[in-house]
């Protein structure tokens, strides 16, 4: 009889795969800037790499694809990929920039986000969040958004020709 995973260990085999989902992903911005900076693959490289936020990256490839030199049509594809990871960066970000705390059993767990929210009056940091089923899901949910948008990534990458 199989023994159920605790679900300290389930957290900890979800957030894996959502980190490496979404660093898979996010390289594939790579052969976006290539294509539409017109350069070659160690180029496009080069700039993912000095740009040390996803935000930036994102940023890079929306600003490209927004050159006129970009038809309409590409343009709303690949900006509607761009808005689909900004979107699911919110949880990846959550989950990867947390502390995680579980019972003695390894069973009730909640996450504790590391930021500061300023007020006029004072600070709150810290927002305590309990992971339960449904956050779980959302995790999942995630996961599989992150798989589509690599797919679209590669078929945007093959549809256009862009370096790869």
């Amino acid at each position: 009889m199989n023994k159920p995973i605790p679900r300290f260990q389930e957290i900890l085999l979800l957030t894996g795969q959502l980190n490496y989902t979404w660093t898979n992903t996010e390289s594939l911005l790579i052969y976006l800037i290539a294509g539409l900076a017109q350069v070659d693959k160690e180029t496009a490289i080069v700039i993912f790499l000095t740009l040390n936020t996803t935000r930036a990256r994102i940023e890079l490839v929306e600003r490209l694809t927004k050159l006129p030199k970009t038809p309409a049509e590409r343009r709303r594809e690949i900006l509607a990929v761009t808005e689909k990871m900004t979107q699911e960066a919110k949880l990846r970000n959550k989950y990867s920039h947390c502390i995680y705390s579980f019972d003695g059993d390894g069973e009730a767990g909640s996450t504790q986000l590391m930021r500061i929210f300023d007020t006029k009056n004072e600070i709150r940091y810290g927002k305590i969040e309990e992971i339960n089923g449904t956050e779980i899901k959302k995790i999942e949910n995630c996961i599989e958004n992150l798989i589509a948008i690599n797919k679209q990534i590669w078929k945007l990458v093959k549809d256009y020709s862009y370096p790869c």
